[in-house]
């Protein structure tokens, strides 16, 4: 028996929930999900066999989105390696979480959801090795200048003296800054009485003693669906339901969360799998959670200067418009190639009415549950502070200009993700071997500012796009092995990525005939989540999660 001493540690949230929902979704006492399994115990043996005895008892106190605290008493597995050859043990690891007993009521986690919870942003690097518990997790090398936080020594793995490099683009913070993993999910997802796995994964800036990086493109989401193969080789060891793994991410964990999600059981990632020694099990998840996903990256420039394009920077001064409107026209391009209709009926979605469907389906909705929620005397102030909107029997309208202008500065140059120096973080997610960065689009190939004498790009780079976008799976060569359940969210004033991304998934999605749950959340910037209790509930309801009460523990 492995089992360890009992810890306590106290986490409040302080988090508004929105309005009419119970905490958490409603305390679950037991978890029950629909049980409609289709595979016989996992399979998993050697070192990918979960030790159902390794974990450590620790006991938390959460508070809900109504304010109400809970104390959980849980199982903690710590930093488990997720693949038989790991090129990196410090990131290719996760950590599990199991509630046992919740305000001192005995729960059942066998058969309940699994949070599948990354920490990543940025494309960094991210590890569990040094939490703690539950939402502990997080990024490495995230502030530059060294080693990401918990980087291995030279004997921590195959790859002696792994560092992420200082000098790597967006290395310092200054791309996609804000990310990593929404601790508030998998700290109400344990207090719901579900099962949370924080998966780590590597990362762009990872570097070995001989100068490769490690980390590029596709690692992070090979790892991630290697620890998805892990839980689910271990159906029947790792408590909770393997056919109920509902993954989350926030900005580039929010893409790869996407593209778990759209790429479920894809053929195009088995050399890559093989390569590390996963499970030899399915890597498909039920249910897929995205905030804020920086994702669709090949055509991320062109949507960015079709949102953003008229926005100045902060310095006030305009990005170049000669760059901005030849992106503007390649968006044009791309978007009427993908055929989608909006949500509701709208029709097809292209670049010249794209601006009435985010106003219509997103923005003025966003804004009328923002006003509603106010006091009457906050409304008026804040209608009176923002003159740009109409307030009509109890709904806020206004114009896409106007919205631009409420916005104000956009947060990225132009291009915003294949900059023509290299310095952008994307272009060092496409590094090579020693090579840190290269382009990944031949328009801002052809404008690199480097030095570069190609005239064309690398002869890889169209698989490695295609390995990390959703969209690939969902509108052009559409995914039988994909979740059929959507939950996306982001901020109104993020500037990060362009609004139409996350729209065109949920469109996309949708179209598929999948259950799309997609809003904005006004006047919230990147990173923003605020409404938890809603996204536990929507877990609750997607997975067929039914509660049961069961006997207090006596002390």
């Amino acid at each position: 028996m492995k089992h360890r001493a009992v810890k306590r540690r106290s986490v409040v949230l302080g988090l508004g929930a929105t309005a009419g929902v119970a905490a958490v979704g409603g305390i679950a006492l037991s978890a029950q999900a629909s049980s409609d399994t289709s595979s016989a115990e996992g399979s998993a043996s050697g070192s990918l066999a979960f030790d159902p005895d390794g974990y450590t008892e620790l006991t938390t106190t959460v508070t809900d989105t109504a304010g109400t605290d809970h104390e959980v008493k849980y199982h903690f597995w710590k930093a488990i390696t997720y693949v038989a050859k790991p090129v990196d043990a410090t990131y290719q690891s996760l950590n599990v979480s199991v509630p046992v007993e919740i305000d001192g009521t005995a729960v059942d986690a066998s058969n309940a959801p699994i949070l599948f919870a990354n920490s990543v942003g940025g494309y960094m690097p991210s590890s569990v090795a040094d939490a703690t518990g539950v939402g502990a997790g997080g990024m490495g090398g995230g502030t530059g200048g060294g080693a990401p936080s918990g980087a291995p020594s030279a004997s921590a793995s195959a790859s002696a003296s792994a560092s992420a490099s200082a000098s790597a683009p967006g290395a310092n913070g200054n791309t996609n800054a804000t990310g990593g993993a929404l601790a508030s999910n998998q700290l109400l997802a344990l207090a719901a009485g579900y099962v949370v796995v924080e998966p780590g994964a590597r990362g762009r800036t990872l570097k070995n003693s001989a100068g490769e990086y490690y980390g590029v493109a596709p690692a992070a989401i090979v790892d991630l669906k290697a620890a998805v193969r892990y839980v689910r080789a271990n159906k029947g060891r790792i408590p909770g339901n393997t056919d109920r793994i509902v993954s989350a991410g926030t900005s580039a964990g929010g893409a790869l969360s996407s593209l778990l999600g759209a790429s479920g059981d894809s053929p195009i990632y088995a050399k890559y799998l093989k390569e590390l020694g996963a499970a030899d099990a399915s890597d498909a998840i039920f249910a897929t959670g995205a905030w804020c996903p920086i994702t669709d990256l090949e055509h991320a420039d062109g949507a960015y200067e079709w949102n953003w394009g008229a926005n100045s920077l902060s310095t006030g001064s305009q990005v170049d418009q000669t760059v901005s409107k030849t992106l503007q026209s390649q968006f044009a391009e791309y978007q009427a190639g993908l055929k989608l209709k909006g949500l509701n009926g709208f029709g097809a979605l292209n670049a010249r009415n794209y601006d009435e469907y985010l106003v219509e389906q997103y923005m003025e909705p966003s804004a009328t549950a923002y006003l509603t929620a106010l006091s009457d005397a906050d409304r008026a102030t804040y209608l009176a502070a923002n003159t740009f909107i109409t307030w009509k029997n109890g709904k806020a309208s206004f114009t896409w200009a106007d919205f631009l202008t409420h916005v104000g500065a956009r947060k990225k140059n132009t291009p915003a993700f294949d900059a023509f120096d290299l310095s952008a973080g994307e272009n060092n997610l496409f590094g090579k071997g020693t090579v840190i960065s290269r382009h990944f689009t031949a328009y801002s190939l052809k404008n690199d500012t480097t030095g570069l004498t190609a005239t064309r790009l690398d002869s890889d780079v169209p698989e490695m796009l295609r390995l990390m976008n959703p969209m690939y799976f969902l509108a052009e060569k559409p995914n039988a092995g994909r979740s059929k359940h959507w939950w996306i969210r982001l901020g109104t004033k993020d500037s990060d990525t362009s609004h139409t991304v996350s729209a065109n998934i949920a469109a996309a999605a949708s179209g598929l005939g999948d259950d799309v749950d997609h809003l904005y959340y006004w006047d919230e910037g990147h990173g923003a989540n605020t409404d938890p209790g809603d996204f536990i509930a929507w877990i609750a309801k997607v997975t067929g999660h039914k509660t049961r009460t069961k006997t207090k523990v006596k002390k």
